[in-house]
C-alpha cells in the first residue's frame, strides 16, 4: 500500500485553521480519500493530558524549556500512536499544528531560537517532515482578538481553560508571527503561505489549489475541484 500524505496547518489561534481543516477533510472524503484529522498538542490520551497542562492559564509558571519539552513529548506520542500508523495505512493526515508551531511559539515567541527546536525535532520526532504545510497568516490584531473572544466564550460555557497563550502580550505574538514568515521564506517547497484578511471561501479555494497541486500525482483525476 502506498504511504499516505501528511498535511499540517499552521498559524496563530484565531486564523481559521479549525474551520479550514474541517472543510478540507470534507472535500477529500467527497472524492474518496481517507482523511484523518488530529491536533497538537493532543490527539492521544497522553497528548490530551499534556494539552490540558500546557494551555491551562493556571500553568503560568512553566519555564520556556519545560513548555517546549512538553510539546515534543506530546509530538513523539502522536507520531507513534496516530500519525505514522495512519500514513502507513495510506491515509491523508491533516494535523492542526506540528513542529512549525513549536519553532514559532517557543523558538520565536519565547526567544529560544530555531536551532534547538529543529535539533529536538530531529532527535524526538524522527525528523518527520510534512508533505505540505498550509500556513494561514492573517493580520495579527484581528486573529488575536478572535482567539481571545473564543477562549473567553469557551470558559464562560464551562469548557476547558485553554487561554494561557492568549494572555501573552502583543509583542510575544509579533515574534511568533515574524517567525512563521521566516519559516515560510526558508522552506517554500513545503510551506504554502496564505496571507491577508481573506474570506473563509477565499482561503478554502487557495487550500484546494495547493492540495490538488501536491496530491495530483497520487490520484490524478480525483483531486480536481
Amino acid at each position: 500500500m502506498p504511504r499516505g500524505l501528511f498535511i499540517t496547518f499552521e498559524g496563530l489561534d484565531g486564523s481559521g485553521k479549525t474551520t479550514q481543516i474541517s472543510r478540507l477533510a470534507t472535500w477529500l472524503k467527497e472524492r474518496g480519500h481517507d482523511a484523518l484529522i488530529t491536533r497538537q498538542p493532543g490527539g492521544t490520551a497522553t497528548g490530551d493530558r499534556i494539552r490540558a497542562l500546557v494551555l491551562d492559564s493556571r500553568s503560568a509558571g512553566l519555564a520556556p524549556m519545560t513548555e517546549m519539552g512538553l510539546m515534543f513529548a506530546d509530538r513523539a506520542q502522536a507520531i507513534a500512536d496516530v500519525i505514522e500508523p495512519a500514513l502507513a495505512a495510506g491515509k491523508i493526515v491533516l494535523c492542526d499544528r506540528f513542529t512549525d508551531s513549536t519553532e514559532a511559539y517557543q523558538g520565536g515567541g519565547r526567544e529560544l531560537g530555531s536551532e534547538i527546536v529543529l535539533e529536538l525535532h530531529r532527535l524526538l520526532a524522527a525528523n518527520l517532515q510534512p508533505d505540505l504545510t498550509l500556513l494561514l497568516l492573517p493580520s495579527l490584531e484581528p486573529s488575536l482578538a478572535r482567539a481571545r473572544r473564543r477562549n473567553q466564550r469557551t470558559a464562560e460555557e464551562s469548557g476547558p481553560d485553554e487561554s494561557r497563550f492568549e494572555q501573552e502580550q502583543d509583542a510575544f505574538y509579533r515574534r511568533v508571527w515574524l517567525k512563521y514568515r521566516e519559516i515560510a521564506v526558508r522552506e517554500p517547497a513545503r510551506v504554502v503561505l496564505i496571507e491577508g484578511d481573506l474570506s473563509i471561501e477565499e482561503i478554502h479555494k487557495k487550500i484546494i489549489e495547493a492540495v490538488a497541486g501536491r496530491l495530483g500525482g497520487l490520484a490524478a483525476g480525483a483531486l480536481h475541484p
